[in-house]
């Protein structure tokens, strides 16, 4: 366990502060825009599954990018990386909230849209969570970790209640110029990022490089395993519940109401991050992934048509326990695996977590027609429960223990 540092020990550093700063920009901004998009999908005409093929275009080519982003984050300059592919999501988002405003916006060219800016976010994702590691001492990387989250969920909450409310009041056209403004100001301050950190040059093929971070990747299996795990449910959850839920909002209590689900998702896990900080249990990694398991709650009471202000609690509890286990994967990645191939493995860990996203997304629309949603829903809170238990019962989960900041363990050590 890492000695206690100072609070605020971590915006000492300008790195850190500037970093910080970027993310939170970005993610207010990328808060507001899904349920922009979304209900700028249904104004003009769309249907579930017409909005299932514009959010599954971005997250295809988020996750057909990543291992591309990983190889260059652990080649080059990552401050440059990010700062390249903000630069392209503020240009392509810019587009959309034009086409928008404009009433020129078609499916087609939202799916078009889609996927240069799930590109630009798949390059972008290995390197802005490798970077945290070289902004800050490593006595503070746990700190750092937990105020990076929790600043990511503050803008998700602002974000998410904005959305709801400019969507309602004034359309979604001006949700969307409000995510491509906080690309564009998030660019300068990636550009600003120095570090005494220097990537290894770049001796192997591009190829040979991906070989050697699956080898990392692999070689640990409480890093698999956490992964097999998510792929089911973001599947589940960020796939489907998030295409049917406008819809099932737009038929009962509301867009507004919505947006304030996903903000009280948000809620939860800012307070699970800061219980993080501070609750720091040997076997960290067991009991984060047990919490994940309460990601079900908000999908069983939206199922059986719960009230809004329950509906708002379940995803709050939900947020909390999934709060906890981001600052605990976060350190266990960063603490265990080498830092020039760190990249890499969140590029592998990235990819296999968010593959099936689009999947749930496309599936989503189809299976509730046939089905109907409330079977659809039951079915994908069963799934993340199946999931959760499964990885409980691996050992490396259950005797993975917290490691030395700056200490690398060799996977041997780690994994049994």
């Amino acid at each position: 366990m890492s000695a206690a540092v100072p609070p605020g020990h971590a915006f000492r550093a300008t790195p850190f502060r500037n970093l910080f700063l970027a993310r939170f920009l970005t993610v207010l901004g990328n808060s507001v825009a899904p349920v922009a998009l979304a209900f700028a999908v249904l104004d003009i005409g769309g249907t579930a599954a017409d909005l299932g093929m514009v959010v599954a275009a971005r997250s295809v080519f988020n996750v057909a990018f990543l291992l591309f982003g990983g190889v260059l984050a652990d080649r080059y300059s990552r401050s440059l990386v990010l700062f390249a592919s903000s630069t392209i999501a503020a240009l392509s988002q810019g587009v959309v909230a034009w086409l928008v405003l404009d009433g020129a916006a078609t499916i087609p060219l939202l799916v078009l849209l889609s996927t240069v800016n799930g590109a630009a976010a798949g390059i972008a994702l290995p390197a802005s969570a490798a970077l945290v590691p070289q902004t800050v001492p490593a006595q503070a990387l746990r700190q750092a970790n937990a105020f990076i989250q929790a600043g990511v969920y503050i803008g998700t909450v602002l974000g998410a209640s904005l959305g709801g409310v400019m969507t309602s009041a004034i359309g979604p056209g001006w949700g969307l110029a409000v995510d491509a403004c906080g690309f564009a100001a998030a660019a300068p301050l990636y550009f600003s990022i120095r570090s005494h950190y220097q990537p290894a040059e770049a001796h192997a093929s591009f190829w040979q490089d991906l070989r050697d971070g699956w080898c990392e990747f692999i070689a640990r299996t409480w890093v698999w395993a956490v992964v097999a795990q998510f792929a089911v449910i973001n599947a589940a959850f960020t796939g489907m519940v998030m295409v049917l839920g406008p819809v099932i909002a737009d038929a009962s209590f509301g867009r507004t109401n919505w947006g304030m689900m996903i903000a009280a998702q948000s809620l939860g896990l800012i307070i699970g991050s800061c219980i993080a900080l501070r609750w720091r249990p040997r076997r960290a990694m067991f009991i984060g992934v047990m919490l994940v398991a309460l990601n079900a709650v908000p999908i069983l009471l939206l199922a059986f048509g719960a009230t809004a202000p329950l509906l708002m609690a379940g995803f709050c509890l939900a947020g909390t326990g999934f709060g906890q286990f981001g600052v605990i994967w976060a350190h266990a990645l960063q603490t265990h695996i080498p830092r020039e191939k760190l990249a890499r493995v969140y590029a592998y860990d990235a990819m296999g977590s968010f593959i099936t996203i689009p999947l749930g997304e496309l599936a989503a629309g189809p299976l509730a027609l046939r089905y109907g949603s409330t079977k659809v829903l039951l079915a994908c809170a069963l799934a993340i429960v199946l999931a959760t238990a499964a990885t409980a019962l691996v050992r490396a989960i259950r005797g993975l223990e917290n490691a030395v900041p700056g200490l690398v363990q060799h996977p041997n050590k780690s994994n049994k």
